[in-house]
């Protein structure tokens, strides 16, 4: 239901756009997100964006990541500029739905990024 692309190799400093296409109208959708996780640690948020349209970021990122979405292609965008090394890590793209009370997440395959010089 969550495809994310848009993962590779980049040198430090660099830019890379990360997607993700919903097989879902986003608006059924409470929080829309992106997760990364390197080995041996824990799947950590990066940035999510809230019904409503706030968003938050780990604050790593903050000013350097942008989190947005485009509504009528269902799709979120994870946009990273000068990125570092330590922004290696395979990245999730993830939503959530509450219906009846009950939480349902969905979760993408992931994609990595390596940045390295």
């Amino acid at each position: 239901q969550l495809q994310a692309s848009g993962g590779g190799l980049v040198q430090p400093g660099g830019s890379l756009r990360l997607s993700c296409a919903i097989s879902a109208s986003m608006h059924s959708f409470n929080v829309m997100g992106w997760y990364r996780q390197t080995p041996g640690k824990q799947r950590e948020l990066v940035a999510a964006r809230i019904s409503g349209g706030s968003t938050d970021y780990v604050d790593s990122v903050k000013g350097r990541f942008t989190i947005s979405t485009d509504n009528a292609k269902n799709t979120v965008y994870l946009q990273m500029n000068s990125l570092k090394a330590e922004d290696t890590a395979v990245y999730y793209c993830h939503a959530n739905q509450l219906v009846g009370g009950i939480r349902y997440d969905f979760w993408g395959q992931g994609t990595q990024v390596t940045v390295s010089s």
